[in-house]
């Protein structure tokens, strides 16, 4: 114990004395820069390991499967347009087969990735549309909700939209009708869109506390490629038009 005690009183004293300081030496490392452009040479046995998938890809993408008699322009600023049309009517279609008592369907117009051109229309042209993995959601919404709804739609200049109709006056929805009917008060309705929006995406109101909510699995992409592909079994072209679904009253 006595000797455990006196090497420590060494050590404190020769701590005193040299400062019990450590030399250290910071060492500089360089950043090295790796440039990746059309400089480096191709790795072939990378190439050779992703080159049946690619060409699997684009067999897939490339495949045709239906046709449009016109070309389908989306826009942001109008308050309706072709792809947001087509779009809209897909999605109905889609909610429908989920649950038949559907009357409507709403998109926004930020959803909207690309147009659509006339002629053959291919997997990755409804890819290019919709390229997210948001899925077909249906929610059950009161008359009070609807109403909020059109106004939110009033106030952005118009949305896609299918089964229902209005009018738009100094920002608020007029003259709303579903199913070319005057909205009821007393009754809710059925409405199909898909999750993003049903979670209040793109700030979207009187849809994100519905009476009831069904989620589906089915992405949205998947179902415009079945909506194309059931026209094309039935002998149709898209021939998606404008109809005045929503107006605006100057």
């Amino acid at each position: 114990m006595r000797t455990f005690k006196t090497l420590s009183l060494v050590l404190v004293i020769a701590c005193t004395l040299v400062g019990c300081r450590t030399s250290y030496l910071p060492k500089i490392s360089k950043p090295t820069t790796y440039a990746i452009n059309s400089s480096l040479s191709e790795d072939s046995t990378i190439i050779k390991y992703y080159t049946p998938f690619k060409i699997q890809m684009e067999k897939e993408m490339n495949r045709t499967i239906g046709y449009s008699t016109y070309s389908l322009n989306k826009s942001r600023v109008d308050a309706e347009s072709l792809a947001g049309n087509f779009f809209a009517e897909a999605l109905l279609t889609m909610g429908k087969k989920i649950d038949p008592d559907v009357q409507m369907a709403i998109a926004t117009k930020g959803g909207i990735r690309s147009e659509v051109q006339q002629g053959p229309i291919t997997v990755g042209s409804m890819f290019e549309l919709m390229p997210f993995e948001n899925t077909v959601t249906v929610l059950e919404l009161s008359a009070q909700d609807i109403t909020v709804l059109a106004d939110f739609i009033a106030k952005t200049g118009g949305q896609p939209i299918a089964g229902f109709t209005l009018k738009i006056k100094d920002n608020k929805a007029i003259d709303l009708r579903i199913g070319n009917k005057e909205i009821n008060p007393n009754q809710s309705y059925k409405l199909v869109t898909y999750d993003y929006l049903a979670n209040g995406g793109d700030y979207i109101e009187g849809i994100t506390t519905p009476l009831k909510r069904k989620d589906s699995s089915i992405r949205v992409r998947e179902g415009l490629i079945d909506y194309v592909q059931g026209l094309t079994k039935e002998g149709k072209n898209i021939e998606t038009k404008l109809d005045g679904r929503i107006t605006i009253i100057k």
